[in-house]
């Protein structure tokens, strides 16, 4: 079995990176949303890119001290299938939170001229930058339709995260899985973001919200018809995550020959099957 990674400064270390990993994400994540809703400048296209890289980035910062799970949905399903350790999932699931809320502070602070002069009542047109929407807050889609969407996409997301990380499989080598992991973003993003924005991450949703919340958005915790909706982006993608890595585990992952894998929830060494074999003897 390959040995565990010591990691100075342990869990407060994990800690840290994934706060900056999470930070970084949400940088560039609801830092394009509010350049396209509020200056015009970009559109969906470049929306769902700018957030795989911001993924691509996230993980490349994170990775090799946390695992850069990014997402309290990747932690959860982590932990269940995965093995890796529940007490750490309540505070790595805060450290996100924070990540994602300090940044989306950034935001909303670098943006506050553009946002003003678009929406001056911070109303419905430009929240939608910090946080998600059934339907994108115009289409006719409703809470059940988000919910139902919120798990389909994020069991995808889960599902090719552990193909694409299990060592027992065909990953890539590990400096090119961020890469791989933003393009499943950028899909998602490209095929599963009209009923519910494609949060897919609890963090993502509620850390943003939160701050635009505290910052003029007296309407953030609530849909366009008032109802109070920041709760299914966090349900929601806890829910799907477990199922779409249960997927996996019962489709794929139990049938792949046993040679080893490296501690739970980081990602692949650089290592061919070949020279696992001839570790493991």
């Amino acid at each position: 079995m390959a040995a565990r990674l010591k990691i100075p400064g342990g869990l407060f270390a994990e800690l840290a990176a994934e706060f900056a990993g999470t930070m970084i994400l949400i940088l560039f994540g609801v830092g394009v949303v509010a350049q396209v809703a509020g200056a015009g400048i970009g559109d969906h296209d470049s929306i769902a890119w700018a957030w795989g890289l911001g993924v691509v980035l996230g993980v490349y910062v994170a990775g090799r001290i946390s695992g850069a799970h990014l997402n309290p949905a990747v932690t959860v399903a982590l932990a269940v299938f995965k093995g890796f350790e529940w007490r750490k999932v309540l505070p790595y699931s805060i450290a996100q939170f924070l990540g994602a809320f300090v940044a989306a502070l950034l935001v909303r602070w670098n943006y506050t001229e553009v946002l003003h002069a678009a929406d001056p009542g911070l109303t419905i047109k430009t929240q939608g930058v910090f946080s998600t929407l059934p339907g994108n807050g115009a289409l006719p889609v409703g809470e059940w339709g988000a919910f139902r969407d919120q798990i389909i996409g994020t069991a995808i997301l889960l599902f090719l995260i552990l193909a694409v990380t299990d060592a027992l499989g065909t990953p890539p080598q590990a400096n090119l899985a961020p890469f791989i992991i933003g393009l499943i973003v950028v899909a998602i993003g490209m095929a599963w973001g009209t009923n519910a924005g494609y949060a897919i991450n609890p963090a993502r949703d509620f850390g943003p919200r939160l701050a635009s919340f505290l910052t003029g958005y007296g309407g953030a915790m609530r849909d366009q018809t008032g109802y109070l909706y920041f709760w299914i982006p966090i349900v929601a993608p806890i829910i799907g995550g477990v199922l779409g890595a249960g997927l996996y585990q019962g489709l794929i992952g139990r049938f792949l020959p046993g040679l080893g894998a490296p501690e739970p929830g980081r990602l692949p060494e650089q290592e061919t099957r070949e020279s696992v074999e001839a570790r493991n003897g």
